[in-house]
């Protein structure tokens, strides 16, 4: 069987934001590579994932040139509103991070923008390949290996591997077990996700503690919005099934859990909901050899703290620059400490998205003593400046030490 080979420094498996992103950022600085992806490109463009953008990735989204679109269409929230025991409290960012805010951007719409400059650049990406496999990545020459849709197979050699293939991709299984440093907490609860045709209801993000479990109100367009109930995880014994939620049923939670004396959801036709489970994940060995993991290949947080795509962003910035200074120079030192100083970030990430979980859901595990303490977290933040700024800043994004 001929086997077509190719040669490039860096190969990216994997085109979600932390392929793309790294994708962008190396050719930004003359490095070629190829992106793989086992989905095909409409695959990836209309899977709806939420996202929420920290000052920062925005304003790397702007000096990438794919944020015309963002600033557009995005929604710009100077902050949120945190509600419990039936009251609601605004945490303005704006003021308490000297003027930083966050913009509700969808996720598969930041991966449409980074594909379209990607491929008007002239970037080699390949869609709906299969069998990818990683192959000497202790040597200088690393190799990915994988069948074209056509049928053709074809090997990659490179200098380096970004492993960018989210949590179930083969990347970090290339990886010896034993030589894997990971740490897992799964969560006794899940969430029940829906997309309404409505006007919104609330001009920025609600997050509510209530009794009956946690609720998140939040927007995708001024048309179209976005909410969350807190649920059963999937896939247990005690798990929920999407059956057992009619429309009414979820309006019914949604009403009780967000609405107040003053102020109710405006209601509209569902016409997506599905539930996911929520963990937390970090594998600290995030450099084996001449492989090098970003984004959900190396981490996972519950979506409580918004963190997943700028966390993944956070990775391959870095990685962007020490692959840079290598090439620029040879000096190898920070693909050296790529590792753990991206794990540094990583776990503060993880930190406070635990963090915004626990506070503000109701665990069927925990005792009512736990439940006091998670309200009078919250009490603590909405009447402490000093507490609501350090949610403040964590929320909009810490900076990437570089």
């Amino acid at each position: 069987m001929t086997v077509l080979q190719k040669r490039v420094q860096v190969g990216i498996n994997g085109a979600g934001p932390a392929g793309l992103f790294l994708a962008l950022l190396l050719r930004r600085e003359g490095i070629e590579s190829i992106v793989l992806d086992s989905r095909e490109r409409g695959a990836i463009e209309e899977t709806i994932r939420a996202g929420v953008l920290e000052q920062w990735t925005a304003d790397l989204m702007r000096e990438l040139g794919v944020g015309g679109r963002m600033d557009k269409e995005g929604h710009f929230h100077r902050g949120i509103t945190l509600q419990f025991l039936g009251e609601r409290h605004h945490l303005d960012f704006v003021d308490l991070t000297g003027g930083k805010q966050v913009i509700v951007y969808p996720q598969h719409e930041v991966l449409k923008d980074l594909i379209a400059e990607l491929l008007a650049q002239g970037q080699d990406i390949v869609f709906g390949v299969k069998d990818v496999q990683l192959h000497d990545i202790e040597a200088k020459q690393p190799r990915l290996t994988y069948t074209r849709p056509d049928g053709k197979a074809c090997e990659i050699q490179c200098d380096f591997i970004a492993g960018c293939d989210g949590f179930h991709g083969p990347s970090r299984q290339a990886i010896p077990k034993e030589l894997r440093r990971e740490y897992q907490k799964v969560y006794p609860f899940g969430w029940l996700g829906v997309l309404v045709e409505a006007p919104p209801s609330y001009h920025e993000l609600i997050y509510s503690n209530h009794e009956r479990g946690f609720a998140l109100l939040s927007t995708r367009s001024d048309t179209v919005q976005r909410m969350y109930i807190q649920c059963d995880p999937p896939h247990t014994s005690k798990g929920d099934d999407i059956a057992n939620y009619p429309d009414e049923r979820i309006w019914d939670e949604l009403h009780a859990r967000l609405d107040t004396a003053d102020s109710t959801l405006t209601e509209g036709k569902i016409f997506q909901k599905g539930i996911i489970g929520m963990r937390s994940f970090v594998c600290e060995t995030m450099r084996h050899g001449n492989l090098f993991l970003a984004g959900d290949a190396a981490h996972i947080v519950p979506p409580t703290g918004a963190k997943g795509l700028n966390l993944a962003v956070g990775d391959v910035l870095r990685l962007s620059r020490a692959l840079t200074q290598f090439y620029k120079s040879g000096d190898a030192g920070k693909l050296d400490s790529y590792s753990a100083e991206a794990v540094r970030r990583v776990w503060k990430a993880e930190r406070f998205s635990w963090y915004m979980t626990t506070m503000l859901h109701r665990n069927p595990e925990e005792s009512d003593f736990e439940q006091r303490i998670h309200l009078a977290d919250l009490d603590y933040v909405a009447h402490s400046q000093a507490a609501a700024t350090a949610l403040a800043e964590n929320y909009v994004g810490l900076a990437v030490d570089l």
